[in-house]
């Protein structure tokens, strides 16, 4: 075996165990709030806006300081004898289902015990009329950031900002989430 190709496989085994051992992941279980401009009244001044509650998952892993992550959420709509919701959806707000695959980059764990992160991410989204029973899906992005504080042991506390654009006519275009969570690390 050459030499040069006998010190590469070197170097690449000791790349791939250096990052092995700075690699972590994480799983989080949030809940929180979304802030919606309701689409029904935007044509006029000021569009009607809703806080709802929204809870969901997130599983990420990262390295030293870029993660990814997957996370699924889901916000409630409204039922039948809310918002006047009947024979017509126009007053009616749907419930809202992201999942989103996103990247982080964050300052690296274990440093201090706050880690600061940003995000960007894209993914899909479902919209359902409950009282209808009707669904329209679409593409979504969603930006933001947040901080992971550490509490005990691998528990920390995750608190989180979002901005998402959804796609296709959405009920509502630019919905923002602000959740709390707790994650364990792994």
């Amino acid at each position: 075996m050459p030499r040069h190709a006998l010190l590469r496989s070197a170097a690449t085994l000791v790349l791939l165990s250096c990052t092995s051992s700075l690699a972590h992941a994480d799983i989080t279980a949030f809940i929180g709030t979304r802030r919606t401009a309701d689409s029904a009244t935007v044509g006029s001044i000021e569009p009607d806006t809703s806080f709802r509650l929204d809870k969901g998952l997130a599983i990420g892993f990262g390295l030293v300081i870029v993660g990814f992550e997957f996370e699924w959420s889901k916000t409630d709509g409204d039922s039948l004898g809310d918002n006047l919701c009947g024979a017509t959806l126009a007053p009616c707000a749907p419930s809202l289902t992201t999942g989103m695959g996103n990247v982080l980059l964050q300052t690296p764990h274990g440093v201090l015990p706050v880690q600061i992160y940003g995000t960007i991410g894209a993914g899909a989204y479902r919209e359902r009329y409950e009282v209808a029973d009707e669904s329209t899906y679409g593409f979504g992005t969603n930006v933001g950031g947040g901080v992971k504080i550490d509490l005990v042991g691998p528990l920390r506390l995750r608190l989180d900002y979002r901005v998402f654009k959804l796609a296709n006519d959405a009920f509502t275009r630019t919905p923002q989430r602000f959740y709390a969570g707790a994650t364990i690390a792994f």
